[in-house]
């Protein structure tokens, strides 16, 4: 089945002023007609009113009159009024004037009927017809009519055709625009939209898709970075495994076979490592749901997980204390491996002697939020804005690269992401919190 073009702008525009100056003029010339209409209905009732009144004193003084009937009177009117027509007949409807009975063409007549009783002859009433011809007037109002139904047709077309103009005059800028948007590719992602001389209403879109661009060359950068990490990062312990294998075929005499293979497995480890954690973020990033189950203390989850890094705590002098608590419904393996990397990150970062703080606040009846707080040296607002980016470190040396591998918090801000939450972080005075926003639900109970 072929699906219907959609209209253009251009054209929805240009139809709406169509059938808005249609509709206009058309109420204005039917406002024109009504009123002349109305005008000519009074104009016509008030000159017969006029001719009832002369048509009332005729028949009141005909008779004092010597020598003159009424209907001579009536008849003598009518000289000069050749548009109008008189009909007198008596109460029972005998005819009195004129003496023929007159052709009824009640299409063309406004008439007004009344009843008098002559002076003269106070016994007999006579009923009344008077009635003019607006043959001439109909005609006027047809011929008006017309020429306001053509006026309104013509003017509508006219405004139309100048609308097209003013709205293919008016989408320029949009043209414009889209030229510009034809010559980005992936190459040229650097370029922006020039969005000088636009109109007001498109400044929000040049600025918004600006935005886009800046976000598709960052995101394009970080996949030659990603591309890059990833490369290093397999390629370090693959080059380990080779050279050690290649040594061990070598000189098999001089080779503890049994410290190769424990090397080759430490190696090993870590590239499965590496290989778990990026198929972890792929499935977050494909939306994997979170399995929630209900846990009564957040706070004794951060504790058992607070026990495992103790070791490494207490070998550079940190004291980690809890505050706060809640209960809710999360995915307990996947909250403590989040926990785990924040308080690893701050671990590693902490200045000698001092404390990390876990705080667990409550920021609504089903969100928390957990703040891992450690001092140390201040993280530089560039740096600290890519923390949560896949194989990002903050120092070209890759220190610690042995154990760390650069996803730990892109595994926490996934983690905080699949529980419909964010992460955190923020750094000031040489004290850095880092941290993940989380939902949960409060009325989940544990089956």
């Amino acid at each position: 089945m072929k699906t219907l073009r959609p209209w253009s702008l251009r054209q929805r525009l240009s139809w709406w002023l169509a059938a808005q100056s249609l509709v206009g003029l058309g109420a204005v010339c039917l406002v024109v007609y009504l009123v002349t209409a109305m005008n000519l209905t009074e104009r016509q009732r008030e000159t017969l009113a006029q001719k009832e009144t002369i048509v009332r004193h005729l028949l009141n003084t005909a008779e004092h009159v010597q020598g003159t009937s009424p209907e001579h009177s009536l008849s003598d009117f009518l000289i000069g009024h050749e548009n109008f027509r008189l009909v007198v007949r008596t109460k029972d409807g005998a005819l009195v004037f004129p003496l023929a009975e007159p052709a009824n063409d009640a299409t063309r007549l406004a008439s007004r009927t009344f009843e008098i009783t002559p002076k003269a002859d106070g016994d007999r009433v006579l009923k009344v017809t008077l009635s003019m011809d607006v043959a001439d007037d109909m005609l006027h109002l047809r011929r008006l009519a017309l020429t306001l139904a053509v006026a309104a047709v013509v003017g509508a077309l006219v405004i139309s055709l100048g609308g097209l103009s003013i709205v293919h005059f008016g989408l320029a800028p949009v043209r414009r625009l889209a030229s510009q948007v034809r010559s980005l590719s992936a190459g040229n992602l650097h370029q922006r939209l020039d969005g000088s001389g636009q109109p007001t209403e498109l400044v929000p879109l040049v600025e918004q898709f600006n935005g886009l661009l800046g976000r598709l060359d960052q995101a394009y950068s970080q996949l030659e970075g990603f591309n890059a990490d990833v490369a290093h990062e397999l390629c370090t312990p693959l080059a380990t495994l080779l050279a050690s294998n290649e040594l061990a075929l070598c000189r098999p005499a001089s080779v503890d076979l049994p410290e190769v293979l424990s090397s080759n497995l430490e190696e090993l480890h870590r590239l499965t490592g590496i290989v778990n954690d990026m198929l972890f973020l792929s499935q977050a990033d494909r939306g994997t749901t979170v399995r929630r189950t209900f846990t009564p203390s957040l706070a004794t989850v951060v504790q058992q997980v607070a026990d495992y890094h103790d070791a490494a705590l207490s070998e550079v002098g940190l004291e980690l204390r809890i505050s706060g608590d809640v209960a809710g419904s999360f995915d307990l393996p996947l909250l403590q491996r989040a926990l785990s990397n924040l308080i690893g990150n701050a671990t590693q970062h902490a200045q000698r002697d001092t404390r990390v703080t876990v705080d667990i606040v409550p920021m609504a009846a089903d969100r928390v939020h957990i703040a891992v707080t450690n001092v140390g040296q201040t993280v530089p607002p560039d740096i600290l804005e890519r923390i949560f980016d896949r194989f990002f470190r903050a120092s070209a040396s890759r220190s610690h690269s042995e154990k760390n591998h650069g996803l730990g918090l892109a595994i926490t801000a996934a983690i905080a992401r699949m529980h419909g939450g964010r992460p955190t972080a923020r750094s000031s005075q040489g004290i850095t919190t880092i941290g993940l926003e989380l939902t949960f639900d409060p009325a989940l109970q544990k089956a």
